[in-house]
C-alpha cells in the first residue's frame, strides 16, 4: 500500500462516509487493506530498495510460464525450477510467484434494458441519530428505473419489511406506474433462500404477494454479484456523495423535504454520464408511457403477528411500549406494524388501538382513553363499597339515599362525610339521626352532624353521686303552703261577694 492509496481510502471513508466494504468495492482492494489504512494515522513511508535474491535470475522464466499457464501453482513451479538448476528454498519462489502472477480483473457485460422493463432497488445506510431514550441509525431506500435512470429515494429508521414494502409503493406512485420486473439482492425482506444449483430462489411470501398485487416480476441477483444491479448501486453512492456528504443527521420530517427537493432539482435533472441525457427527459419521453398502470388500490404495507398484552395493557414493539384498552390486558391480539403506525386488532379483526409510530427507545405511549375504562371500574368499586357501608346504617338509609341523590348534586361527598360520622358517633346513634333527618326531609351531612351535636349538648353534665339515708328524710324542712293565691282567684271570679 502506497501513500496515494492510503489517501484515497481515508478520503472515501472519512469525507464521503463510505463503509469498509464500500471502499473495498470502489477501489477493488481487499477489506484487510482498507482496515490497515484506517488503523494507520499517517501514510506509509517510501519503501526501501529490494535486495537481490537467488530467485531473481529465474523471474523472467517464471513470468513467461505464468503468462502461458496462469493456473500453475507455486508448488509446481518450484519443482520445475529445480529442474532448471534453482538451489533456493520454496518460500522465495512462492513470494516471487505471488508478485508475478497476473491479477486479472473480472469482466462484466453491459446490461441493457428497454423502457419500462426493469427497476433496481437497494438500501443505503447512513449515520445514527439521537432519539428520545437512545440512538437509531438512518437508512434510505433507493429505486432506479434501469433505462432512464430516473431515481426515487426516501429515508427511514429501519430496513424491516414494512419499510421495504412502503418504499416500493411510494416509488411506484412517484413514477406513476410499475415496471415489468424489479431487481433485488438477496436481502431477507426479498429472498429467503438464494438460488442454488438446480433450483431458483425462494422469495419472501409477503413480498411475493406484494409483487402479484402490483403486477411485476422479481429478479434476484446472484450471490455476491452486486454488479448485476449496478445502476442502483451507483445511485446509492451518488446519494452519499452528492446529498449526504457534509450534512448532519436530522429527524425525518426535516430530511424528507430536503431529499425530495434534491431529487427534483438536482438528481433527476442532471446530465447522466452514461446516457448523456437528463433522467427526467428520458423518463417523460419513453419510459413513463411504457410502465404498467397502478392497481386500483394500494397494498396494505404492514407486517402482522400475534401478540399478548401484558397485565398493564401494554405491548412491546421495537423497543417501545404501546397501550391498548385496559379490558384487553393479558389477552391475545394481532399486531400490524406499518412504517408510520402501530395498529392492534382482535383475532376476529376488530380494531383495538391505532398509534402513530414512535422512533424513540424505551418510550411508554399510552392513550388516555385506554386507561379510562380501568379508572371507571375502580371508581365504581369504590362507590359500591361506599354504598354498602351507608346502607348498613338501618332501614332509614335507603330512602335517605334516594332523597340525597335528588336534592344534592355532590351526593357522593355527603355520603363520604356521613360514613365518617359513623366512625365518630357510632352506627347506632347515626341510624337514629338518619331516621329523624328523613322525617324532616333534611338531606345533608351537615344536618346529620347538627342533630348529633345537639343531642350531645342536651345531655346533662354528670355530677357527684349523693346517697340519701332514711333518717335524713325525717329532718326535711317542708315550708307551709301559701293559700292566699286561692283567695285572690276567688275574688277575681266573683267581685260582688
Amino acid at each position: 500500500m502506497n501513500a496515494e492509496l492510503w489517501h484515497r481510502i481515508r478520503t472515501l471513508h472519512d469525507d464521503e462516509g463510505l463503509s469498509v466494504r464500500a471502499v473495498s468495492r470502489r477501489l477493488e482492494i481487499h477489506r484487510r487493506t482498507v482496515r490497515e489504512a484506517l488503523r494507520s494515522e499517517r501514510p506509509p513511508g517510501s519503501q526501501r530498495a529490494r535486495r537481490g535474491s537467488i530467485v531473481d535470475p529465474y523471474r523472467g522464466w517464471l513470468l513467461a510460464k505464468l503468462s502461458q499457464y496462469p493456473e500453475l501453482t507455486a508448488v509446481r513451479l518450484f519443482a520445475m525450477l529445480r529442474d532448471q538448476g534453482y538451489q533456493g528454498g520454496y518460500s522465495l519462489v512462492e513470494q516471487c510467484v505471488a508478485d508475478l502472477r497476473p491479477r486479472l480483473k473480472p469482466a462484466y457485460l453491459t446490461l441493457r434494458f428497454a423502457p419500462g422493463e426493469c427497476a433496481q432497488v437497494d438500501w443505503g445506510a447512513w449515520k445514527a441519530l439521537d432519539v428520545p431514550g437512545g440512538r437509531r441509525r438512518l437508512s434510505f431506500f433507493v429505486m432506479v428505473l434501469a433505462h432512464s435512470r430516473m431515481m426515487y429515494a426516501e429515508f427511514s429508521f429501519g430496513q424491516a419489511m414494512e419499510h421495504w414494502l412502503s418504499g416500493h409503493r411510494n416509488a411506484f406512485e412517484f413514477f406513476g406506474g410499475v415496471p415489468e420486473k424489479v431487481m433485488v439482492d438477496n436481502c431477507k425482506t426479498a429472498v429467503l433462500t438464494p438460488a442454488a444449483a438446480g433450483r431458483g430462489p425462494v422469495f419472501h411470501p409477503l413480498y411475493f404477494d406484494f409483487s402479484r398485487h402490483y403486477g411485476f416480476g422479481i429478479a434476484a441477483c446472484n450471490v455476491r454479484r452486486p454488479n448485476e444491479k449496478g445502476r442502483v448501486e451507483n445511485g446509492v453512492g451518488y446519494i452519499k456523495t452528492a446529498f449526504l456528504a457534509g450534512r448532519e443527521p436530522a429527524l425525518l420530517p426535516a430530511l424528507a423535504p430536503a431529499l425530495a427537493d434534491w431529487l427534483r432539482n438536482t438528481a433527476n435533472v442532471r446530465v447522466h454520464g452514461v446516457t448523456r441525457a437528463r433522467p427526467v427527459d428520458l423518463f417523460n419521453e419513453v419510459e413513463k408511457p411504457a410502465l404498467r398502470p397502478l392497481p386500483a388500490g394500494p397494498f396494505d404495507c404492514c407486517v402482522e403477528k400475534p401478540v399478548v398484552a401484558n397485565n398493564r395493557f401494554r405491548v412491546h414493539v421495537d423497543g417501545n411500549r404501546y397501550s391498548v384498552p385496559s379490558r384487553y390486558a393479558s389477552r391475545r391480539l394481532v399486531l400490524k406494524t406499518y412504517a408510520d403506525r402501530i395498529v392492534f386488532h382482535t383475532p376476529e379483526g376488530n380494531l383495538v388501538a391505532d398509534h402513530p409510530r414512535n422512533w424513540g427507545r424505551r418510550q411508554d405511549l399510552c392513550d388516555p382513553d385506554h386507561e379510562r375504562d380501568l379508572r371507571l371500574r375502580m371508581h365504581h368499586a369504590r362507590d359500591r363499597k361506599r354504598l354498602e357501608t351507608f346502607l348498613a346504617l338501618g332501614p332509614a338509609a335507603d330512602p335517605y339515599l334516594t332523597g340525597l341523590r335528588e336534592k344534592r348534586s355532590d351526593w357522593r361527598g355527603h355520603l363520604n362525610r356521613i360514613n365518617a360520622l359513623a366512625e365518630t358517633y357510632g352506627p347506632n346513634r347515626l341510624a337514629r339521626a338518619l331516621a329523624d333527618a328523613l322525617e324532616h326531609r333534611a338531606f345533608s351531612s351537615e344536618y346529620l352532624l347538627n342533630i348529633l351535636e345537639s343531642r350531645d349538648r342536651l345531655r346533662p353534665e354528670p355530677g357527684p353521686l349523693r346517697v340519701t339515708r332514711r333518717e335524713d328524710l325525717l329532718e326535711l324542712d317542708i315550708p307551709k303552703p301559701d293559700l292566699s293565691v286561692y283567695d285572690q282567684a276567688k275574688q277575681q271570679k266573683d267581685p260582688q261577694s
